[in-house]
């Protein structure tokens, strides 16, 4: 039975002023492609809201205040490390307006993995043919626009 590590996350539910969403496309070649929000691991110490600003700021050159938690979610699965992990995910919605997405703020991992993003119409998340994580994004969006 393989042991899995604590992965606490944050992930942001950014949406721009035509209210799509950012989703940044993972390849890295030993699965198929795959969507997701910006986010990752929280560091020690940092709360989950602290660690969505950073993770914002890193993966977008965004410095915008992430406001409240609206959903979270535990999940397993293997990161691109390889690693069997447990994440409690925490998810935080920020309206973006019309801005440009910068990654020069990426890591090594981010910057081999994830070459590519896009703002997707809500209408395209469902039947896109890739997967995209969370599977059940456009249900999550729905419902943070009631918070």
């Amino acid at each position: 039975m393989t042991t899995l590590a604590r992965r606490p996350a944050a992930r942001i539910l950014l949406t721009d002023d035509q209210d799509r969403v950012l989703l940044f496309r993972f390849d890295a070649g030993d699965r198929p492609p795959f969507w997701a929000t910006p986010g990752g691991a929280i560091d020690p110490g940092e709360s989950f809201a602290a660690a969505a600003r950073r993770e914002l700021r890193e993966e977008t050159g965004l410095d915008l205040d992430c406001g409240p938690e609206v959903h979270r979610r535990t999940v397993t699965f293997t990161t691109l490390e390889n690693v069997p992990v447990i994440a409690e995910e925490r998810y935080f919605r920020v309206s973006a307006g019309a801005c440009t997405i910068d990654t020069a703020g990426h890591t090594e991992l981010e910057r081999r993995v994830m070459q590519a993003h896009r703002w997707f119409a809500r209408d395209e998340l469902t039947g896109w043919p890739e997967t995209i994580f969370p599977e059940d994004l456009s249900a999550i969006l729905e419902h943070s626009d009631d918070q």
